[in-house]
């Protein structure tokens, strides 16, 4: 029984794989409340699949790259989680659990482009995208990196919420828009991703950070 959950975008979602494919699946109906919404969304997929805590045997959780109080809550309460039930927690990149979604629906096809790479981008808030390559089969190639759309455009088709956000930079837009829970689930069952350790894939410093250093003043000595 294998719990997934990913808060790395505005929404949280949340599904548990039994071993053969994902038996339930959810995903919050309000954005940005991440710690208000993940306890809640998990109590409910195990009740839907009729299991408690003590039946899981493992947790996949998205590492991002996200803001980062969405990580946050997702990262702690899947390592919290682990410890408690002494299962294994991992982690796989937030973009990957799309390029994964994208090939495997069918979405992205060697007809979309000479060779079938494509690109996904995320929303980053700040007028930015986070954004990676991949080939035919959804293995990352490059990235991720965070950059602003005109400096990464492109017209290879591009999976995620990014390409529908700045349709300028990002012409050819493909779905999934957002990460699913219940892809990374069966990306991480299937072996079919690259597992991380659970820490957050941040890109840059939180916006708490910046705006502490923004309004520190230079105080010359006298």
């Amino acid at each position: 029984m294998l719990l997934a959950f990913d808060t790395a975008t505005p929404q949280v979602t949340v599904a548990l794989h039994d071993g053969d494919d994902v038996v339930a699946e959810m995903v919050s109906d309000r954005a940005m409340k991440h710690g208000e919404q993940l306890a809640p969304l998990i109590s409910e997929v195990l009740t839907a699949a009729g299991i408690v805590r003590q039946d899981l045997t493992a947790i996949a959780v998205g590492a991002g790259p996200g803001p980062f109080t969405g990580l946050r809550v997702g990262l702690v309460t899947a390592r919290t989680l682990g410890f408690a039930l002494e299962i294994p927690v991992y982690a796989a990149c937030s973009l990957d659990v799309l390029a994964v979604e994208a090939v495997s629906s069918g979405v992205v096809s060697t007809s979309s482009t000479t060779d079938g790479s494509f690109f996904v981008a995320t929303d980053a808030r700040r007028k930015e995208v986070y954004l990676a390559s991949y080939g035919p089969d959804g293995a990352r190639l490059e990235g991720p990196v965070v950059a602003r759309p005109a400096e990464v455009a492109t017209s290879v088709p591009v999976v995620g919420e990014g390409a529908l956000l700045y349709p300028d930079a990002f012409p050819s837009p493909l779905g999934p828009q957002r990460p699913s829970a219940g892809w990374l689930a069966r990306a991480v069952a299937e072996e079919r991703i690259e597992l991380m350790d659970p820490e957050p894939l941040y890109l840059r410093r939180p916006d708490a950070v910046d705006q502490a250093a923004q309004s520190k003043k230079t105080v010359t000595p006298r």
